[in-house]
Order: structure tokens, then sequence, then C-alpha cells
């Protein structure tokens, strides 16, 4: 019988209802996957998070296969790979001879640039899909971004409320307001009751994919074992499950809160699930809306929860596709230093950084405020160069993807693009990561002193990012207080800061 359509299926692109396979038959058309050496090395991707996606993949080829799909697979160990999934869709259209290929539209520029070109130099006709996961499209998002000189995560969210009905009630937001940001910031005591998470044992399958991680990318940063990721969307189901009878309740107030001894508190931990494709986002929010509608969650959670997903999420991936390749490299402000090794290592004595790399270390996540404020932070006001950064985080989380990585890095943590996404940078001092955390108390440095010898580096550290970009930043109307605070300040106190931070730059690999 021939081949009508050869649908390929990327490794994010694990979902039973992908727009391919529902323009795809059963009796005519192939489905095509390959495990390929780029994808696990454009980056030095986490040992977990290599793991986590080939298994998925694996399980998704399985479940395919079962439900009366022909899959033609091919491993990363196969004789024949040739370790590019362009050649090997290639090698693939040889075997079948289809009358054309489907491909859902991939996440990201650098995917979409390498099929663009192969596409132009077959023969074969290719069809694209948009990505009806989303609730936007790229095309409703450049719709609504047209015209506009500022663009407001904010303004994008409530049409997605509206466009969705999610927390809606008629024409107007659920409980008065659209967003309970302000109620979602307390932070955590140690003495909360935190519920232990939900994690999964490796099947047959996963520990082959374990053994030949082990084996294959043994240099490659991070923590292999244990292995506790969901694989299926059964156990995607079941992790999200947990965490709405478990979490989802005390979910807002403490989504900003960070301690030592409790990694994940009570957030999702279905961002890797629904980004590989999993779960659905949608449905996933409408399960999370039901919690709130039985009265089960309170509002500021799950309006949280779902401005993370319907909000923010599709806002970061408008974002990426209105620009163009270029974005990974902006440097709005010209931040040249190199990456502290200590990114990679954990030795440091600061010890909120030390803490958050050990955990992205030993767990492929961190939370986004250990994202943002923390590692985030601190490139930023150090002036680590956007595109090193960038690249860290691309390989050390496992719910990290371009499209969504890239903005939240480049443009929310760096201000590297100049404001596009972000209105104000967020530099900090260590004043916020004292009042979100217990990382302080057990520091090497005193988050109180600000220019001595053993003060806090965030504390000097703000003040000469403010200086060394105040021709950049002072029209900025959200810091100008902090202008004019500098400039009420006696010249021998700042000049304590600026010997101070130039003290901590000069031995950056030391602090």
């Amino acid at each position: 019988m021939s081949v009508r359509n050869l649908i390929f299926i990327l490794g994010d692109q694990l979902s039973d209802t992908l727009a391919s396979l529902k323009s795809g038959d059963r009796e005519q058309d192939v489905v095509f996957m390959c495990e390929v050496h780029d994808e696990t090395t454009y980056v030095r991707h986490h040992k977990k998070k290599i793991a986590f996606i080939l298994s998925a993949m694996r399980h998704h080829r399985d479940r395919l296969r079962v439900s009366g799909w022909t899959v033609d697979y091919v491993a990363l160990m196969d004789e024949n790979n040739s370790g590019s999934f362009t050649r090997e869709l290639g090698r693939a259209i040889k075997r079948h001879q289809p009358e054309r290929v489907l491909i859902v539209e991939p996440g990201e520029w650098r995917v979409r640039n390498n099929l663009d070109h192969w596409a132009s130099d077959t023969d074969t006709k290719v069809t694209w899909l948009n990505d009806d996961r989303f609730v936007a499209s790229l095309e409703e998002f450049r719709d609504w971004a047209d015209g506009r000189k500022s663009l407001q995560m904010e303004y994008f969210y409530r049409e997605m409320r509206k466009k969705t009905g999610l927390l809606m009630d008629g024409d107007q937001p659920e409980g008065g307001k659209w967003n309970y940001d302000q109620e979602n910031r307390k932070p955590a005591s140690d003495d909360l009751f935190i519920p232990k998470r939900c994690k999964f044992e490796p099947d047959e399958t996963t520990s082959d994919v374990l053994s030949l991680v082990k084996s294959r990318f043994d240099n490659h940063f991070g923590a292999l074992e244990p292995f506790w990721f969901a694989v299926t969307p059964l156990d995607a189901e079941r992790a999200l499950d947990h965490f709405m009878q478990d979490c989802l309740p005390d979910f807002g107030d403490y989504q900003d809160a960070m301690l030592e001894q409790h990694k994940f508190l009570y957030h999702g931990l279905v961002s890797f699930y629904i980004n590989a494709g999993l779960l659905d986002p949608l449905e996933t929010c409408k399960k999370v809306e039901a919690a709130y509608r039985n009265g089960k969650a309170p509002l500021n959670a799950v309006e949280g929860f779902i401005r993370q997903i319907i909000g923010w999420r599709e806002f970061v991936r408008g974002i990426y596709w209105l620009n163009n390749a270029g974005y990974v490299h902006k440097n709005a402000l010209n931040a040249q230093r190199a990456l502290p090794a200590f990114y990679w290592t954990a030795d440091t004595k600061m010890n909120c950084i030390k803490h958050v790399v050990e955990q992205t270390r030993d767990e492929a996540y961190a939370h986004h405020i250990q994202r943002l404020m923390v590692t985030g932070t601190f490139a930023l006001i150090a002036g680590l160069d956007p595109h090193e950064v960038h690249e860290w985080y691309l390989a050390v989380y496992a719910d990290a993807y371009e499209w969504v990585e890239a903005p939240n890095v480049i443009g929310m943590a760096l201000f590297a693009d100049g404001g596009q996404l972000g209105s104000k940078p967020y530099a900090a001092s260590g004043s916020y990561i004292n009042k979100m955390s217990d990382y302080c108390g057990s520091c090497h440095y005193n988050v109180n002193k600000k220019t001595e010898a053993n003060s806090c580096p965030f504390n000097s550290l703000y003040w000469d990012f403010m200086i060394r970009n105040r021709e950049t930043l002072a029209g900025n109307p959200r810091i100008s207080r902090a202008y004019s605070t500098w400039d009420r300040m006696s010249e021998e106190k700042k000049d304590a800061y600026l010997e101070r931070a130039k003290y901590v730059l000069d031995h950056i690999e030391e602090i």
C-alpha cells in the first residue's frame, strides 16, 4: 500500500491530539520519529532532560503503535543514524515514498530554519500545520501586537481569558479582578506542612534510556538519578491530580517563596509535561478552574496558575516569534562578563546561588522566582553575557525549550531586549531574597551589610549595575526613584558601594 502522508513528530510534540495526527489516517499514513545526536548536544543538556525527552518519545511511539499507527522510529544508537533530523527525514522519505510530509510548526527558530532549508531542497510536498495546542496562533498574536506602542502581558492575558472563558463571570473576571498577583507573594516559614510530591519509578523503557544516557552523555551537567519524571500522559495526569489535591490550595500564597529544605513547595511541577506535549495546556487550566468552582482551591491560587499558562506562556511564545533568530543575541545593556564557573559547580559562598544551582543540578528544576530573582538577578547585576546565560538556562532545565526560555531570560531576567518584554530590569539587592527565602540565614555573607568585606555581593552589585547603566535606564519611570536615592547619598558612601562592587567583580570566581 502506498504511503499518503509521512507524519513527522518532533520531541516536544508528544500529544495524542497533535494536529498532524488529527489530519492523518492510520490506514494510509506513517508516523516518523527520530532521536538524533544534534538535538541532544546543540547545548549540553542536563542528563535528566535528555532522559525525560527520549523516554517520553519512546513511550509515545509505543502508544501510537498500540492505537493502530505505523511508526517508523530511529533510535539514537541505530547503526545508520546520521545524527540530524533533516537527514533522517530524507532517509525516511526514501524508505516510504510518501505523497507529502505533514509537520506541525516547530517551537524553535533553529528547528524551523533547518526544516525550511531541507524542504526547499526536496521534491516531496511539505505541509505545515498550526500548533493548535496553544490558545493563540502565531498569526493571532501578531495581529494583537500590530500597532501597539508597548506589549503588556496583562492586556493579552485578558484577551485569552475572554477567548477561553476561563475564570469569567459573563464578560467580567471572576471575583471582580483580572489579576491576584499581589496576594501571591507571601514568604514561607519552615514549619509549613509541605506535601510529598508525586514521583514515578522508571519502567523498562525508561531504564533502558537511563543506561543510554549514562553511557553516552556522562560528561553532561546534572545528576541522572534518582529519575522521577512522568513520561506518559497517564502519569502526567496523575502528577497534575496530585498537585490539585495536595498543593493547589496553598500554591497562590507561596508561589514566590523559597526554602532550603523544600525544593518544590506547592509548585505544579507540570511545566515539563505541558511543554513536551504530555498534558494539554487548556485542558489543564480547565481542570484547575474546576477545583475553584468546586470549592477546593482559592481564587488567587487558581488565577495565578492559569495566568502562567494562558497568559505568560502564550505571551512569551508570541514575543519569541515576533522577533527573528537574532533575539537570543540581543544585548541592550552591553553586558560582556563571562558566565562564572559556579553556575555549573555551585562552588560559591553565596548561599542562594549555591542552593539554586545544586537544586538545578540534582533535579533539572527550579521554580520561576529561583530562576528570575536568584540566578537571573545575579546575572543581570553582574553584567553576565546574555547569550551565555541563555544557553545555560536552555541546557539545565527539563522544561526549557528556546521559545519559552529565551524571552524569559533575554527579556525578563536580563533586560537584554531593551524592554520589549518587561517594563523594567529586575535588578535587586539581597533584601528581596532575604524577604522571600531562608537562604540568607546560613550564608557566608551578611545581607544587612552593604559595603563591608562580608557584605552580601547583591547589595553593592545592585548599585554598580544602576550606575553603569544610568544613561540607558535613567528615563525609565519605574526605576527613577532609585536614582534619586543614589543622588542623595554622600560621595563617601557612593565610593564604598562602587569599590565593593569592583572587588566582587574582579574576584567573581572566588566569592
